[in-house]
């Protein structure tokens, strides 16, 4: 898995690139935040695969930084009245000042280009408006891999092995969850399963 030791390896380097940030007094002290978008509850309980794959990309991460910081796994971008996978990024940040906690470092684990769940949701609303609301002491957001060279490198690895497999696609993708009452996602699965590679 080159592109996944790859991506483990530019997170980790961007992580520890905005820890060295931080008043060396506090940089052992820095709780690092790993925000994802979240999912309403009832797409989660269907079986999608999405939180366990967050999360082992967390713990592949904080494996590589040897686990240095103590860290969370939040989520974010939570829309509407239905339940949504939690603990939402906002509340965590509320409640680590609560408790104590006023150095972190939020980390945009599964976005792979700062954009607006980056630059606004996480940048201006919750690292500049709720910090100064609810106390934080020193708070930074690491970017988004964006163009980072080993990020791009595996990329580009993963496209040009994919082009001389055989494979038209990973034996996850056709998978469906368990209790999946998606058609068009059903229907898209099985266009894509169906393509002969030329």
């Amino acid at each position: 898995e080159p592109l996944f030791r790859s991506l483990i390896e530019a997170f980790s380097r961007l992580i520890n690139e905005e820890l060295s940030q931080f008043p060396q007094a506090v940089q052992n002290d820095v709780v690092i935040l790993f925000s994802a978008h979240s999912l309403p509850m009832r797409v989660v309980d269907r079986g999608d695969p999405y939180p366990q794959e967050v999360s082992a990309t967390v713990q592949a991460v904080m494996t590589e930084l040897n686990f240095s910081h103590p860290y969370r796994l939040v989520w974010q971008s939570k829309v509407g009245p239905l339940p949504w996978l939690g603990p939402q990024t906002d509340a965590a940040i509320e409640g680590l000042c609560k408790n104590g906690r006023k150095n972190i470092v939020v980390v945009p684990i599964a976005f792979t280009s700062d954009h607006i769940e980056t630059l606004h949701e996480l940048d201006i609303e919750y690292c500049d408006e709720l910090a100064r609301k609810c106390g934080v002491e020193n708070i930074r957001r690491v970017p988004a891999l964006n163009d980072h060279p080993v990020f791009i490198d595996a990329m580009a690895d993963l496209v040009a092995s994919h082009l001389k497999s055989s494979k038209p696609h990973s034996t996850q993708f056709p998978l469906r969850c368990p209790l999946c009452v998606n058609e068009t996602c059903a229907k898209a699965k099985e266009f894509f399963t169906s393509q002969i590679r030329v």
